[in-house]
């Protein structure tokens, strides 16, 4: 496989997983407006992986379909951030705002890529998900806005950091760890990135609820 079909389906299994996991909070989110919120959100990130499965199917003769689900668990490229099962509120959050964050790092570095089409599709990905920073900015301002919100994004943040500094490739990650620094204004802890291919447990059993319903018909056309 080359590296762009490698980074490609980085990047979508990373979506797709990620607005699986958003969705799981539709009809039971603390607010009615998160609901509606993390619907738009899961509908988004969705919609961004079949775009980047759709540049990897090109290049490797298969479909979208067939990489989103028909792959076994251990070819999955995603970022272990994204596999961990629906967590309490501030830990969501504070997933939400670290994937953001390094998302808009990688897309940034993918507009000014050479490759004409990635570049284009990072671009119209980084406009659509600027909706997605400020709802995670907000509620991060939310919780600083309290001592007890504080105290919650902040075990929450020291606890996801590893999985968080696993998003980006070495070149990346200090602009992670800067970014979330100045917005903190603290030191994030020393931390060895959970890094891609340790997928956590949680992830297969994600895969055997999202491929149900293929599996029941095999080479159905839907």
């Amino acid at each position: 496989m080359s590296a762009r079909a490698d980074l490609l389906l980085e990047l979508a299994d990373d979506e797709l997983i990620l607005g699986w996991r958003d969705s799981e909070w539709t009809g039971i989110a603390p607010f009615l407006e998160e609901d509606v919120a993390f619907s738009s959100i899961a509908q988004n990130e969705i919609g961004h992986a079949r775009a980047l499965y759709e540049l990897a199917a090109a290049e490797l003769g298969t479909t979208a379909d067939e990489l989103a689900f028909d792959r076994a668990p251990d070819e999955y490229r995603c970022a272990p951030l994204v596999e961990l099962r629906r967590l309490e509120w501030a830990r969501t959050i504070a997933r939400h705002w670290l994937y953001e964050t390094a998302d808009a790092i990688r897309l940034e570095a993918l507009k000014g890529c050479d490759d004409i089409e990635l570049a284009g599709l990072a671009a119209k990905i980084d406009r659509e998900e600027l909706y997605h920073r400020m709802h995670a900015e907000m509620w991060v301002d939310r919780l600083l806005g309290s001592d007890e919100g504080r105290a919650k994004l902040d075990e929450a943040l020291v606890e996801l950091w590893p999985y968080a500094l696993g998003v980006l490739d070495d070149d990346l990650r200090p602009e992670l760890v800067r970014r979330v620094e100045d917005r903190l204004g603290r030191t994030m802890p020393a931390a060895e990135p959970v890094r891609r291919g340790d997928h956590v447990a949680e992830l297969r059993e994600l895969l055997e609820e999202m491929t149900s319903v293929r599996r029941s018909a095999p080479g159905a056309e839907w």
